[in-house]
């Protein structure tokens, strides 16, 4: 059988544009290496809860077509995410909003909260590194209590090495607004997002395969298709002929306990002696009824081929590496997308409108690679 697109990789931009374009009447081959479809955002139900294995994925867009797109294929609750930090034997509302300045000095208004930080932020002309731009923010004392340590464990590198883009996308509010996200459209797909996926896949123009090494059986895989769409790790595809791009992974510890073990969703914790980053007891991201709940550790951890790659560390180097794998992307006659194959963080609206656009462009022109810049 013959396809229009091959596409490598089942995650979230693989299946928005499989679904996208077959709906405007190509066919698609979605392939994936892993033994089910969804990529990090795939969900299992444990215990009667719907667990993120690969860590907790929140929803949320002020994009209305993005929105709307979603909801076709999953029904969406009202979670709001209020985040809470442990420092000690203390918890802190977060991100940094009027409660958590009340909670550590005791102000009470918004004037009161803007005249202390204007006290102990420590001005700095220079803030392209996380560590001097979150101190010409907040000040020390905030620094050491939410940011050094997280930070230090989460990327395994000082905060004075390290982009301000990183901190730049976390509030800071001089109000009682405790949402993690300002974004108008917020929630968690009822059932998880593997039923999410399910929805979006089941199209009869699509073909799903799980288990498929692409790498191994590149040959073939091209062969079935016109046009190749690739959402894995753009270095990887290239044979890492310009050198091997840097990551972040993670290590997961799950457990299943009775009853509600922390009261919220996530709560991050900042020492740098503790040794993960937060607890995410999924329970509260889509609850249903019954006694027991699953409680997930989350430990970053140096990246290598073996491992899966979560967050790129988008420093120079890194930034000038991506560049020279972008350049020959562009010429390659292959379509890139998503997270690894463009070595971006994104959230996951970014990556529905991405390949949304990207399938557009392709179908408009009748193929137009395109990468998009970073």
């Amino acid at each position: 059988m013959s396809f229009d697109y091959v596409i490598v990789g089942c995650g979230m931009f693989g299946s928005v544009f499989a679904r996208c374009v077959a709906e405007r009447g190509k066919c698609a081959l979605v392939v994936d290496q892993r033994n089910h479809i969804g990529g990090n955002c795939y969900t299992e139900e444990v215990a009667g809860v719907h667990v993120h294995r690969y860590g907790p994925h929140i929803f949320h867009t002020n994009s209305a077509a993005v929105w709307r797109f979603v909801n076709r294929f999953a029904e969406f609750n009202q979670y709001r995410h209020r985040g809470a930090v442990r420092h000690g034997e203390r918890l802190y509302s977060f991100p940094i909003n009027l409660l958590t300045l009340h909670q550590i000095w005791g102000v009470t208004t918004p004037a009161e909260a803007a005249a202390k930080l204007a006290e102990v932020r420590v001005p700095n002309d220079a803030t392209e590194n996380l560590e001097d731009w979150i101190l010409s923010q907040v000040g020390r004392e905030l620094y050491e209590i939410f940011v050094r340590g997280y930070t230090t464990k989460q990327w395994g590198r000082e905060p004075r090495d390290l982009p301000a883009s990183i901190i730049r996308r976390i509030p800071i509010r001089l109000s009682y607004n405790d949402r993690y996200f300002d974004d108008q459209y917020e929630g968690i797909p009822r059932g998880g997002y593997t039923r999410l996926f399910d929805a979006m896949l089941d199209h009869p123009n699509i073909r799903v395969e799980t288990g498929v090494d692409f790498f191994a059986d590149a040959a073939r895989l091209r062969g079935l298709g016109q046009t190749l769409v690739y959402t894995g790790k753009i270095d990887e595809f290239f044979d890492y002929r310009f050198g091997q791009l840097d990551y972040r992974s993670l290590r997961f510890e799950s457990e299943t306990l009775d009853g509600d073990f922390q009261g919220a969703a996530i709560v991050n914790y900042t020492e740098a002696a503790v040794p993960f980053t937060r607890i995410v007891e999924h329970k509260h991201f889509d609850p249903q009824p019954g006694s027991r709940t699953v409680i997930t550790r989350e430990f970053p951890q140096a990246y290598d081929v073996t491992q899966i790659p979560y967050y790129p560390i988008r420093d120079a180097r890194n930034t000038a590496m991506y560049e020279r794998y972008r350049t020959v992307a562009a010429e390659s006659g292959v379509l890139f997308g998503g997270r690894l194959a463009t070595y971006q963080y994104y959230d996951m609206h970014q990556v529905v409108a991405q390949a949304m656009t990207m399938a557009a462009r392709a179908l408009d022109s009748g193929h137009g690679p395109q990468l998009r810049a970073a």
